[in-house]
């Protein structure tokens, strides 16, 4: 993967983005998928994104930030954070599996929205162990596409926006996965720039061409070798985690300034979620580990965004559609 830097720019004044700046507990190692790694406790996290800076956070595995929406309020005012909304990992292509994954979302949207959030972030898994990915077939995609409908319409009875996150080992990861759900439903995107990527999908192009679909975003920066490694089944995803698929922004190879860019030029007002994915395999010392990635990510968006002023990037195509 190769980081776009030849696409003509232009420079213009643009709202500064930092004021929407939040972060998201598997930046610090915690993640609802199996075997992920060490846990740090919600407490120090909390504590490392305030100190940063950071405005809001994303729920983390249900339970992480309490048990109830009382006490993940009281928590979250303790630091000084809004809350988001959450990642939920889904599988709708199967009717009966679908049943109990709308049940669980359900459930899942009422806690988010008694905590005070605005999103629901879907993944498509194939089942819940997050077995490895295949193609689905005409009637599965059939499923799997009113399935997302039906999340759009149960987010909404809660006052939340749905997303689909198209994410690395689920069913909406390639590019062709990407464009047959933009094609077939009215469901928003996230717009994580470092899964997409990482599927074969180009970010910038998405950002482009289909903005009016991008209902959130997760900015991330890759290691674009790994990745290939990943994509290619040398590595498993946790594998590829810790062996440094993802890198602070800027020190990767996904064209982060170039979709700030667009993003502030289409006028994109909404979350912007700090996430470079991160797996433990013990606990840092107090102050250091992947609080200092962030820092960087952060201190990496200061130096583009500046006094106001970014490099922007006209609507430009770079590999095709998205990919």
């Amino acid at each position: 993967m190769e980081r776009i830097s030849s696409l003509p720019t232009t420079e213009q004044s643009t709202p500064a983005p930092l004021g929407r700046l939040a972060g998201a507990p598997i930046s610090w190692g915690v993640c609802e998928i199996p075997g992920w790694g060490e846990q740090l406790p919600p407490e120090r996290v909390l504590a490392e994104m305030r100190g940063l800076g950071l405005h809001a956070t994303e729920f983390g595995p249900i339970g992480y930030l309490g048990d109830g929406a009382g006490e993940v309020r009281e928590r979250l005012h303790r630091h000084g954070l809004e809350f988001v909304g959450g990642f939920l990992p889904v599988v709708l292509h199967d009717a009966a599996a679908q049943a109990a994954s709308l049940e669980f979302a359900r459930r899942t949207a009422e806690l988010y929205a008694a905590c005070g959030g605005t999103l629901l972030v879907s993944a498509v898994v194939l089942d819940e162990a997050w077995s490895p990915t295949r193609d689905l077939d005409e009637n599965e995609w059939r499923t799997l596409l009113d399935g997302l409908a039906r999340l759009d319409d149960l987010a909404g009875r809660h006052g939340l926006d749905h997303v689909l996150h198209p994410h690395a080992g689920t069913l909406v990861e390639r590019p062709v996965d990407v464009e047959r759900v933009l094609d077939d439903s009215n469901v928003s995107i996230c717009l994580d720039t470092g899964h997409l990527a990482i599927g074969g999908a180009d970010p910038l192009a998405l950002a482009n061409d289909a903005f009016d679909r991008i209902g959130h975003v997760h900015l991330k920066d890759i290691d674009g070798a790994v990745a290939l490694r990943l994509r290619g089944g040398e590595l498993g995803l946790v594998e590829a985690v810790r062996h440094g698929l993802f890198r602070p922004l800027g020190d990767g190879d996904v064209p982060v300034a170039e979709i700030a860019a667009v993003l502030a030029r289409r006028g994109y007002y909404g979350w912007l979620v700090l996430e470079q994915d991160t797996a433990l395999d013990r606990v840092p010392p107090a102050g250091g580990g992947p609080v200092d990635d962030v820092r960087r990510s952060i201190e990496f968006l200061r130096s583009i965004e500046g006094d106001g002023r970014v490099t922007q990037t006209p609507g430009v195509r770079t590999k095709g559609r998205y990919g």
